[in-house]
C-alpha cells in the first residue's frame, strides 16, 4: 500500500538525468544565443570600422572589401597623378602614399613656385615605364571606386618606396601606420623632391581647395598630356558621373561613346557638371 500511496508521486517527478538534460539544453540555448549576439556586434564594428571617416573603404563597396578580394590587376599603366594610375581602365590608387595634387605647387630652394603635382607625375611616368608592366595587389576600394592597391614593376621594384624615398610623394601614416617613415626620413636628409624647398602636404592641399580640386580629379594635370591620358579611357564598361574622375574623361566619354549622352542630362553639352 505504501507503494501505491507515493507511487503517484514518483511518477510526477521528472528523473534527475531528465532535469540534466533540459538544463543543458537550456544551457545550450543560452550560450549560442551570447555568441550569435557577439557574432552580430562584432560584424557592426568591423562594417563600421571599415566604412567609416579615415577609411579608404566607402559605402557599398564594403561588401567587396568584406568578401573575396579582387584578382591583381596587371598591365601597362597610364599615368594620372603622381600616387594614381590606370591599367585596363581601372583607377588605381597607391595605398599607404599621397603625392601633390595635379595643380599643387611648391616651392623650391629659392622660394619660387613651382608645379610639384606635375613634376611628381612625370617622374612616375618615367619610372614605370622603365619596367612594364606594373602588377598591382588590392588592398582596399576607395570612395571614388579606385582599386587601391600596392603596386611593383616587373622587375619587383615597390613603386610607392620609390616615389616616396626619390621625394615625390609622402607617407601617410593615416593609412600606411609609417609603412614608408624610413624612406620619408631619408629623402628629407637628402633633401631631394619635395623637400630641396617648402610645401603644403597633399591631403592638407586638397583640404584648403576643396573649392576647386575634388579628391581623383586630374583636370589640371597636362605634363604628359590629355593624350596619353585619354588611351586609358575605354567605353566598356558604361561609367557613370559618379565613377568619373575629371571633366577631361567625361567630356571624352560624352564624344566617344553610345552612351556619352546620358552624361549631359540637361543637354547643355556640358556633361557631369558636378566636376565640369
Amino acid at each position: 500500500m505504501k507503494r501505491d500511496r507515493y507511487s503517484h508521486r514518483r511518477g510526477s517527478r521528472p528523473r534527475r538525468g531528465r532535469v540534466s538534460v533540459m538544463r543543458s539544453l537550456l544551457f545550450s540555448q543560452k550560450t549560442l544565443g551570447a555568441i550569435l549576439v557577439i557574432m552580430i556586434a562584432a560584424g557592426a564594428y568591423v562594417t563600421s570600422y571599415l566604412t567609416g571617416s579615415g577609411n579608404q573603404i566607402a559605402g557599398p563597396d564594403a561588401a567587396s572589401a568584406l568578401g573575396s578580394a579582387p584578382a591583381p590587376i596587371v598591365g601597362v599603366a597610364s599615368i594620372v597623378d603622381g600616387d594614381t594610375i590606370e591599367i585596363h581602365g581601372q583607377r588605381i590608387r597607391f595605398n599607404g602614399i599621397d603625392a601633390p595634387e595635379s595643380s599643387q605647387n611648391c616651392g623650391d630652394a629659392s622660394g619660387r613656385e613651382y608645379p610639384c603635382g606635375r613634376k611628381s607625375a612625370e617622374a612616375l611616368d618615367i619610372f614605370l615605364s622603365q619596367s612594364r608592366p606594373i602588377h598591382c595587389s588590392f588592398v582596399s576600394w576607395d570612395r571614388y571606386h579606385r582599386f587601391v592597391g600596392d603596386c611593383e614593376r616587373a622587375d619587383g621594384t615597390s613603386v610607392s618606396s620609390w616615389m616616396v624615398e626619390r621625394g615625390y610623394a609622402l607617407d601617410w601614416p593615416r593609412y600606411s601606420h609609417g609603412s614608408y617613415a624610413q624612406q620619408q626620413a631619408d629623402a628629407q636628409r637628402a633633401k631631394i623632391g619635395i623637400w630641396v624647398g617648402t610645401f603644403t602636404a597633399p591631403w592638407d592641399w586638397r583640404a584648403t581647395h576643396a573649392g576647386n580640386n575634388k579628391t581623383g580629379n586630374d583636370t589640371s594635370y597636362g605634363l604628359i598630356g590629355r593624350r596619353r591620358i585619354a588611351q586609358s579611357y575605354s567605353c566598356q564598361p558604361r561609367r557613370f558621373c559618379k565613377q568619373i574622375s575629371s571633366c577631361d574623361e567625361a567630356r571624352w566619354y560624352l564624344d566617344n561613346c553610345s552612351w556619352g549622352p546620358k552624361l549631359d542630362r540637361d543637354g547643355d553639352g556640358i556633361p557631369c557638371e558636378g566636376i565640369c
